[in-house]
């Protein structure tokens, strides 16, 4: 079975011999190595570029690393691969002056990676692509170690659009099956929801929550995988630290301080396990740091977290909307518009209005609300309140449940279904029924 993810294979056929090192990060198991190994390689392939001149190398592979005389299992005890072994073996398949294309997998297991990619770029004849896990090792040395010559690809799991390639059943039927299991690609070869449920609360205890454990020196996973669920229970939810330390101490009745939950988070989000919005004044043109919104990478994780209760589509349908625009490509701010109002006494009194996401690309900008039904006039007049708060002409989308074909309101706003929005990568920007 094999999924199609044109998306991120454009973004590397665009970055193709552009002089820079292009990194693949992701949360795990999103697909980055079928992406670069298998749908990168057979774009190659299929120009006609011979195998000598496609070289792959795997750093948790015992059979790749045996070719430098290197062990998994010394790999696995945390030493880190040799390397000048591996530099010499690369240079040694290196047999003419034409273009070689280096796929290499979990490069954060190359010890001094950074220094050996910034040497084959110097060759000339050497295009490199690497996949990572984490952004600690990948995304922040980029900047300092690559000097400006790393290029980024993110990868998350599999979008909606992509999930509808491979799921048998209606377009309604999929979208319940996406908002409960999520998009991690494996999922689309299990045949039951017994076996999803499992192999989501085995990844979620077994690789993501012991990898932050292990990488950031933890002494235990208790506290974070505590801290995590509080978060999974109030994704779409304005939050800080200092709230969710209120909530263990009310809640769980523990103690644990803001700085350590501010930590927390960072760490989640270094393995892409959480994504933060952050609140965007847009009479006042400034960001606002705190509160902000978290959200997760992957729904089927999320419920995974809360042992899949909660299930509340107005909160799951947000999240998807928000990894759908960034997938896509935009900047994703929580938007805020304060205005000053006349109470019933006649006094002036400050008010904030929120719109679920100002969206940003190049010069576009586009406001969003999710809303899971917008059928009642109060409704409709809730959503679309703070639309009117908005200084600017830019579009303005209410986005719903319901599978509906979009349309303007006399207000001049769209009316979007969610299946609408999601299966069409264009939906933003077609053209909209009068």
């Amino acid at each position: 079975m094999i999924i199609k993810r044109d998306i991120y294979l454009n973004r590397l056929i665009n970055r193709m011999h552009n002089g820079m090192i292009k990194v693949i990060t992701g949360i795990r198991r999103c697909g980055k190595s079928f992406l670069m190994n298998n749908l990168f390689y057979d774009y190659l392939k299929e120009q006609d570029i011979d195998d000598n001149h496609i070289i792959k190398f795997a750093f948790d592979s015992e059979e790749d690393l045996s070719l430098i005389g290197e062990s998994f299992l010394s790999i696995q005890k945390q030493n880190k691969v040799n390397p000048d072994k591996f530099y010499h073996h690369i240079k040694s398949l290196i047999k003419d002056d034409q273009m070689h294309y280096l796929l290499l997998d979990e490069i954060q297991l190359l010890d001094g990676f950074e220094s050996v990619l910034n040497a084959f770029l110097y060759k000339g004849n050497i295009d490199v692509y690497v996949t990572g896990s984490n952004s600690k090792f990948l995304s922040k040395d980029i900047v300092t170690e690559f000097r400006g010559r790393g290029d980024i690809v993110h990868v998350m799991p599999l979008c909606f659009s992509e999930y509808l390639q491979v799921y048998d059943g209606s377009e309604k039927e999929a979208l319940e099956s996406y908002l409960l299991f999520g998009g991690l690609p494996a999922l689309c070869s299990m045949k039951t929801d017994e076996q999803k449920i499992s192999y989501l609360k085995s990844q979620m205890e077994n690789l993501y929550l012991r990898d932050i454990v292990n990488r950031n020196n933890l002494k235990n996973d208790s506290n974070l995988s505590q801290l995590l669920e509080v978060v999974a229970s109030t994704i779409s939810s304005l939050t800080n630290p200092k709230r969710i330390e209120d909530t263990f101490k009310s809640v769980k009745k523990e103690n644990l301080s803001a700085y350590t939950i501010d930590s927390y988070i960072q760490y989640f989000e270094d393995a892409f396990i959480l994504s933060r919005a952050k609140r965007y004044d847009i009479r006042g043109r400034y960001y606002i740091n705190t509160p902000y919104k978290l959200y997760f990478e992957d729904l089927g994780l999320r419920n995974a977290r809360l042992d899949f209760r909660q299930i509340e589509k107005t909160h799951s349908m947000e999240n998807l909307i928000y990894n759908e625009l960034r997938l896509r490509g935009y900047s994703v701010d929580v938007g805020v518009v304060q205005t000053q109002e006349k109470n019933k006494a006649g006094k002036n009194e400050r008010k904030q209005f929120e719109i679920d996401f100002v969206i940003n690309k190049a010069s576009q900008r586009i406001y969003i609300q999710s809303a899971y039904s917008v059928d009642e006039i109060a409704k409709y007049e809730q959503e679309s309140r703070p639309f009117k708060k908005v200084p600017d002409s830019f579009k303005k989308i209410i986005i719903v449940w319901d599978n509906i074909h979009s349309h303007y309101t006399d207000d001049g706003y769209i009316l979007m279904g969610l299946i609408e929005f999601l299966s069409n990568p264009n939906s933003l920007s077609k053209e909209t029924q009068v």
